[in-house]
């Protein structure tokens, strides 16, 4: 398409990192670090004060639930405002919320206070960080746009899942709960200068003729009416990270029953993120070879079942063995990083409006951060833990079967022909 660079010759074009957006892949690694510093222990630090396992359940669906609204006025927003004012939007929603929730929810443990101030939160990285990744698929090369999103994943989740964990391990003995939690703030901040202040990109998406806005945002749902597949995407994407948000909320208090301390827990789930992100990387490069619909079904779909129920049973089969639980947990983060390649596919779904598209997906990455929680509130009652992991594990192979229907026009593998090429293939 016309907005997208050319291949150059410099070292982050080989490896496939647009350069002209070298800096905002820092940037989203160092503020996903500051988010993500609580995920792994928030939920057991709050249990231990007196809330309910259901409680903190709720706090993190209606965190989840301002998450999922975000992710999919973001990839409208940066069609009708540009990434960085979107992205601007992020910064300023985040600090207020955890201004407020650290500040006046968490010490009082004002259970009203904290749901209001964690959900503005929410806002906060859904804006910032999928609004970059819309840039992305904008300013790559269609050829390696599978591998340009596989570094975003990389540095998303190096942040959010392995830096902010064990940035958070160190941070608990030394500084405390509540002044951990206070400086996010400050990691949040460096990450959006290196994103909004040293990036120079100048974006144009596809649309030529301007809309109003309103019509605009119609256009993250009406996509799905004139592609659906994108819609089958949206719900594969939710699928993809929905045990990833679930997990935190009650397998520390699990892993506890058979040994295990917080800090080693907060160790396993910093370690399992070691091996997604460097996963994140072999996939997209992988996606680009096998085919990317290929990946997200065998390694993804099916991958991330039968991990998802090994790292579950893994206590009981090993006893309080550390490193083969560990091993167990790595193997499930390598399978969910089969799943980078569905941020080329959908977008290649359509030829324009690209970011409407991006906005279903995006909208399933926050709704996987509402429904994991959601599956612990409804269900850990009634089924206890075993059930709410074999409900994980069924939606995973459900999206197998899912990805099955994710055509590209002509049966392609990946979109690997020019913008011409492919508008001269009748659509299916």
């Amino acid at each position: 398409m016309s907005t997208q660079i050319h291949p150059q010759n410099s070292l982050l074009d080989r490896v496939g990192i647009p350069k002209n957006l070298a800096w905002g892949y820092l940037g989203i690694l160092i503020f996903m670090m500051g988010d993500g510093l609580e995920g792994s222990w928030l939920s057991p630090y709050l249990i231990e004060r007196g809330m309910s396992i259901q409680q903190s359940a709720s706090l993190f669906t209606a965190y989840g639930v301002t998450i999922a609204i975000s992710s999919w006025f973001s990839g409208v927003l940066v069609e009708s405002y540009g990434p960085k004012k979107t992205m601007l939007m992020g910064l300023i929603l985040y600090i207020l919320g955890t201004a407020g929730f650290v500040g006046y929810g968490v010490p009082k443990l004002d259970y009203v206070i904290m749901l209001l101030t964690y959900a503005i939160r929410g806002f906060g990285y859904p804006f910032f960080a999928y609004s970059f990744l819309v840039w992305i698929t904008y300013r790559s090369p269609q050829k390696k746009l599978g591998t340009a999103v596989g570094w975003f994943w990389f540095v998303f989740t190096g942040g959010l899942n392995v830096f902010g964990a064990y940035y958070s391990s160190w941070a608990i003995q030394n500084l405390g709960y509540l002044n951990t939690l206070w400086s996010s703030i400050f990691w949040v901040l460096i990450g959006a200068f290196f994103a909004l202040v040293l990036i120079k990109d100048k974006f144009k998406s596809d649309t030529t003729v301007k809309v109003n806005k309103s019509e605009e945002l119609k256009k993250g749902l009406t996509v799905v009416v004139e592609e659906p597949k994108v819609l089958i995407g949206g719900i594969v994407r939710i699928i993809n990270t929905t045990a990833q948000f679930a997990f935190p909320v009650f397998l520390p208090t699990y892993m506890a029953t058979h040994g295990f301390s917080t800090t080693e827990w907060v160790q396993i789930w910093g370690t399992i993120f070691i091996a997604n992100i460097a996963f994140n990387l072999i996939f997209g490069f992988v996606g680009d070879k096998l085919g990317w619909r290929n990946t997200i079904m065998w390694f993804g779909g099916i991958g991330c079942a039968i991990t998802t129920l090994l790292f579950f049973y893994s206590p009981q089969i090993f006893g309080s063995n550390f490193w083969a639980i560990l091993l167990c947990g790595v193997l499930w983060g390598a399978m969910l990083a089969g799943y980078v390649p569905l941020s080329a596919l959908v977008p290649s779904l359509v030829k324009k409006d690209k970011g409407a598209a991006m906005a279903i997906l995006n909208l399933g990455a926050g709704l996987a951060v509402f429904v994991g929680p959601l599956i612990v509130w409804l269900f850990i009652g009634s089924i206890g833990n075993e059930g709410v992991v074999w409900i994980l594990a069924g939606l995973y192979f459900l999206s197998a079967v899912l990805t099955r229907f994710i055509t590209l026009p002509d049966n392609a593998k990946i979109a690997h022909l020019s913008e011409p090429e492919m508008q001269a293939i009748p659509a299916n």
